[in-house]
């Protein structure tokens, strides 16, 4: 969770703008930067808040981010709908095959 006492917040066009260069030197585009808050990617969803009008992240939570994808290292907070979906769904064919 953005602590917005502790943490430097940016807008997400800021994010966007700090971020490297990706495919053919093209810079990381807003829209990005907001689907990794909204839907995440491979399971893992960058953590935003709402600051008045304006959806912001931190830098922090952008460092999060990049870890949880780095390491594999899920929790509960960072999944997406889809990721706990499957979560659940393994954890069911588990109990299946024990029996339970």
């Amino acid at each position: 969770m953005i602590n917005v006492a502790s943490e430097r917040t940016l807008s997400l066009t800021e994010a966007a703008k700090q971020l490297p260069r990706r495919r053919a030197g093209k810079p990381t585009h807003v829209a990005t930067v907001y689907r990794w808050g909204s839907r995440g990617l491979r399971g893992v969803r960058l953590e935003t808040i709402q600051i008045g009008g304006t959806r912001c992240t931190s830098v922090e939570a952008l460092q999060r981010f990049f870890d949880r994808l780095s390491t594999d290292q899920l929790t509960e907070q960072s999944l997406t709908h889809e990721g706990r979906r499957q979560l659940v769904s393994q954890a069911a064919a588990r109990l299946r095959e024990r029996g339970v």
